[in-house]
């Protein structure tokens, strides 16, 4: 009796922490606060995400896009994004040793500050859309909205109000 019962206890426990690991994994919704995080920008200084500070927060999830985003808002300035109250950050999650060789370099010449997510378990907290910046609005910490924006063929300016 006490092995199937120590069976069962053990088989909850798993189950438990497996359901807690899949709900910490989840990716943000509406209405649902956005933790701290540490990470570095594109010049290694370090950056601590302050969500009750934050407005909006804007995500790339792959290379392309972050082409893409990075190009329309050098255009917009250095202060475009202070100015509302926007942090960028750009998954860098995955990406090899050979590949930050090069992109490193290039994201430095940007006149915005890029932060650089580098760890699996804050990325997937980000929902995502293929080729577009996921577009978090947020209200006292809050998400009250997620949108994604199209960069190259829609203006940021639209979803930064």
């Amino acid at each position: 009796m006490k092995p199937q019962i120590i069976k069962l206890a053990g088989m909850a426990l798993a189950t438990t922490v497996l359901s807690i690991g899949l709900a910490i994994a989840a990716p943000y919704e509406k209405g649902q606060s956005v933790g701290t995080f540490q990470a570095k920008d594109q010049f290694e200084n370090a950056f601590a995400f302050k969500p009750a500070d934050t407005r909006f927060l804007l995500v790339s999830h792959d290379m392309e896009t972050g082409k893409k985003a990075n190009a329309v808002l050098s255009q917009l300035g250095k202060n475009y994004l202070g100015s509302k109250k926007a942090v960028y950050m750009a998954n860098i999650f995955g990406m090899p040793g050979i590949g930050r060789m090069f992109a490193m370099p290039k994201m430095k010449k940007y006149n915005h500050q890029i932060i650089l997510a580098d760890d699996e378990a804050l990325i997937t907290r980000f929902p995502q859309q293929t080729g577009k910046v996921t577009v978090l609005t947020l209200s006292d910490g809050k998400v009250s909205s997620i949108d994604y924006w199209a960069p190259g063929t829609e203006g940021i300016d639209v979803f930064l109000k």
